[in-house]
């Protein structure tokens, strides 16, 4: 079900939420590449201070989906009690704590010590000056810093439209059983070493090819996480993992993204084949979770590999049909 903020669905939430939160706005707010959904709200505290921005409702990093309006009221009421001023002091040692042994992630503590100020940051001349920016945002999401993005607003500095961020200083969501799993060092250079090396797309070794999970992660939720021990079996890696190079990898992740959100399946080379399946996602499958990996196959983007066998098979079997 699909938040709605028409003005019979409005006057419901709002009886239920805090006096002092108002929905600014009746559209809910989309960033579509990042598959995240907002709710335009003010919150007024004691003392005059206010807050203006968008609240997620739809955050997949720290497993966030909003989806009725019983749950949407006890959330923001719960944004709200969290994000009162009183508490950000605290907030503050908090993540003072979590960033002390973030040797290694200096470039991206940049980014977080201007987040936090608060307020909409252009990314243009409010963060620090950086080529791949998105890169430190999505650290950011992944280490459970809930975040908004406004790709479309007027920064007054660069007198142009910008794409902005807002950083909720809220409880950091888990940086587990948000659709991402981690590897040692060792268990990576096994996978690489147990798939031979092979870049799947281009059926070629490739020695900067990448682990990449055939199940796309943006259909995972609390439930399909898993452990990923340097002991799994060379047949564990082969059913879980294929090998990609970082620039099919992120092509595979803006196809999952698209099947995800419109029910179009993706397509390799433009050919429409698919081993079970059509280019229609199944609606009795669920969209989410471990049944999900279900309407992934006979995807080529989920298995290319067994795709491109399964294709070579049919055209194989079509020619010797022609034969006789």
């Amino acid at each position: 079900m699909a938040i709605s903020l028409g003005s019979e669905q409005l006057s419901i939430i709002e009886k239920g939420l805090n006096p002092s939160i108002k929905i600014a706005e009746k559209t809910v707010k989309t960033h579509s590449k990042a598959s995240e959904k907002y709710v335009h709200v003010i919150f007024s505290y004691p003392k005059n201070i206010k807050w203006d921005g968008w609240v997620p409702i739809e955050y997949r990093r720290t497993g966030l989906n909003i989806e009725t309006t019983e749950e949407l009221v006890e959330y923001l009421n719960n944004v709200y009690s969290q994000m009162n001023p009183d508490n950000y002091p605290e907030w503050l040692k908090e993540q003072e704590i979590f960033w002390k042994d973030k040797v290694k992630a200096a470039v991206t503590k940049g980014f977080f010590d201007e987040l936090k100020k608060g307020g909409w940051k252009c990314v243009e001349c409010s963060l620090p000056k950086n080529p791949n920016w998105a890169r430190r945002i999505q650290d950011l999401k992944e280490m459970g810093y809930t975040m908004a993005t406004d790709t479309n607003r007027y920064c007054p500095n660069c007198k142009q439209n910008k794409t902005h961020l807002i950083m909720l200083p809220i409880q950091r969501g888990s940086n587990t059983g948000n659709g991402y799993e981690t590897w040692s060092p060792s268990l990576r250079k096994r996978i690489v070493k147990v798939l031979g090396g092979v870049d799947v797309y281009e059926n070629t070794k490739n020695a900067h090819c990448l682990p990449d999970h055939k199940f796309s992660e943006i259909r995972w939720d609390d439930d399909t996480l898993s452990e990923n021990p340097d002991d799994m079996t060379d047949d564990e890696i082969r059913e879980k993992f294929q090998l990609l190079s970082n620039q099919r990898n992120q092509q595979k992740r803006e196809v999952c993204r698209k099947c995800f959100q419109t029910g179009e399946r993706g397509q390799i080379y433009g050919i429409p084949y698919y081993f079970e399946g059509d280019e229609k996602w199944d609606e009795s499958i669920p969209k989410k979770g471990k049944a999900a990996e279900a309407g992934c196959v006979g995807c080529p983007w989920h298995d290319i590999e067994k795709w491109r066998e399964e294709l070579i098979k049919e055209l194989r079997n079509k020619e010797k049909n022609d034969r006789d």
